[in-house]
């Protein structure tokens, strides 16, 4: 069932026809995060696809318009799961990338755990990340990227707001397929995460909860 739901969202399938597989999923005792696992391996696939060339635009538009269907199906079944302010999160996806589909399943799945999420949107500067830090003290700052081209973005905003005199009130988290802990290490972040699920256990993590 949830290999028919990759296949699907490869083939550009017709939205009902993907979420009647993602409904026989659920029914037959996939549980929602597992659906969650499949959107986050098919879009790191689609996204290694693009920049090699063997997608078009159009057709990567088409799957993040899927993923986007799905992730709102999903949404009753997470959000609303624990209950309580568990920290506050602004989150964003660096300048120069309009990818959103995996930023917008871990701000589901933080809000679902009981995080308050401040949500930045696609292709922000650096500048604006350092003024969203000041304005709504936020205990994790976490940003995503999903092109190699757009990682070091990363960076300036920690250096941004390291100049700020921010830094050291918030914590700082970045992911993405590109991204490594390595790179997190590099930049002076203090944590990363590969999918959604990752994010979630990092940022409890971070903000003094167990799991």
């Amino acid at each position: 069932m949830l290999e028919d739901i990759r296949e699907l969202l490869l083939e550009l399938a017709d939205v009902e026809r993907l979420k009647g597989a993602v409904s026989e999923a659920l029914a037959s005792g996939a549980g929602p995060l597992d659906v969650v696992g499949v959107l986050n391996g098919t879009l790191s696939e689609v996204g290694e696809r693009y920049e090699r060339g063997d997608l078009f635009l159009s057709e990567l538009m088409m799957v993040g318009y899927l993923a986007r269907e799905v992730t709102a199906m999903l949404r009753p079944h997470l959000v609303g799961a624990e209950a309580g302010r568990r920290g506050k999160v602004v989150f964003g996806t660096v300048r120069g990338d309009v990818h959103d589909i995996g930023k917008n399943i871990v701000i589901m799945m933080l809000q679902s755990a009981g995080f308050e999420v401040v949500d930045l949107g696609v292709d922000v500067p650096a500048e604006r990340f350092v003024e969203a830090v000041g304005e709504e003290d936020p205990d994790v700052l976490c940003m995503s990227a999903l092109l190699t081209s757009t990682m070091g973005e990363m960076g300036a905003v920690i250096d941004g707001l390291e100049e700020a005199g921010l830094r050291g009130g918030v914590r700082v988290v970045v992911g993405g397929r590109p991204i490594t802990g390595e790179f997190a290490g590099e930049i002076g972040a203090d944590g990363f995460a590969e999918d959604a699920v990752k994010a979630v256990r990092v940022i409890r993590g971070l903000v003094g909860e167990a799991d």
